[in-house]
């Protein structure tokens, strides 16, 4: 399967930052642990298992075919692999249940994944006609058809310009609202075809396909990506060592706005200016790793050009 072999986003990038923290873990303890909490097809995973025989992850996927991939290609290390089938706002629950105090480092590679958008039937991608799912997690949840058919109009609209920026989100909710009346919405294609038909020409003629922000504000609430993210990274603070990290890939402005919001509230102090030294319990319990965000590098984003949107976040852990 061609996307077995695809290189992960950051790869290296994201192991050089998770390092530090790993190997002081391993220097102190004999053990580093690391949650992978978007295990996808087990790339990232399996990098840092190869090049740490002292590691232990814990992944979290809410895609069981996603799953299945991961588990094969981690075989080498499976016996130092535990996979969870949850959502990543979930890990602190996780963790206890597994007996496991805090983590060392947590990694986040947000959003929908290449295998979901290229398998045709989950209904991701615009450009292949599938019923419409959109789940990350088909053995739960609303599908987008079910939202589209039960949401009302105001809602609908509210969705379309909050997770999609969508300036013409009132005329495709109203065709939306026509074509269910008529029993006329079933598929991504007929979709993609009632947001061409709502978009005037001019604005179709810029800004790729027409259908690409009305999709993507439908993943987003199927999946309710952001809610769950806002709870997430305060999550992943809550069980991280001092000395350990936190690096997240976001590749959407929603996405990384939540990201850079928590990370900056972490790693400020909350002592009033002018005062030379912190009042107690006030000082930072983070710093930032990067001084605000990278980007991919133009041989990365030849490669793979899902990576020329991602905004690469990190901070430390550095008092209890």
């Amino acid at each position: 399967m061609q996307e077995l072999r695809h290189i992960p986003v950051a790869l290296n990038r994201c192991i050089d930052l998770l390092s530090p923290s790993i190997e002081k873990a391993i220097i102190e303890r004999g053990v580093a642990i690391v949650v992978d909490a978007t295990l996808g097809l087990g790339g990232h995973t399996h990098a840092l298992l190869a090049k740490y025989p002292s590691v232990r992850v814990i992944g979290f996927d809410r895609d069981l075919d996603a799953i299945e991939i991961a588990r094969k290609t981690v075989v080498p290390f499976i016996d130092r692999l535990t996979i969870v089938h949850s959502v990543y706002d979930q890990i602190p629950d996780v963790l206890e249940n597994l007996g496991i105090e805090s983590v060392d480092g947590v990694l986040f590679d947000l959003g929908v994944s290449s295998m979901q958008l290229d398998e045709a039937g989950r209904g991701f991608a615009y450009s292949q006609d599938a019923p419409l799912d959109m789940r990350m997690d088909q053995s739960q949840g609303l599908t987008a058809k079910e939202i589209l058919y039960t949401y009302d109009r105001g809602a609908l609209i509210r969705i379309l310009r909050a997770y999609g920026d969508e300036k013409f989100a009132p005329r495709i909710v109203d065709n939306i609202i026509e074509a269910r009346e008529a029993n006329n919405l079933e598929s991504t294609k007929q979709l993609a075809e009632l947001i061409k038909e709502s978009i005037p020409a001019p604005a179709r003629r810029t800004g790729g396909n027409p259908a690409k922000r009305t999709f993507q504000a439908l993943r987003i609430e199927v999946n309710q990506e952001l809610a769950v993210l806002e709870r997430a990274i305060p999550a992943a603070m809550s069980v991280l060592a001092p000395s350990g990290r936190i690096v997240v890939m976001a590749y959407q402005s929603l996405e990384d706005k939540i990201v850079k919001s928590y990370f900056t509230k972490a790693c400020t102090s909350t002592t009033p200016r002018g005062l030379p030294v912190d009042l107690p319990n006030s000082a930072a319990k983070f710093e930032f790793v990067i001084t605000g965000s990278e980007s991919a590098t133009e041989e990365e984003i030849l490669e793979n050009p899902r990576a020329q949107s991602m905004r690469l976040r990190a901070i430390e852990r550095v008092a209890a």
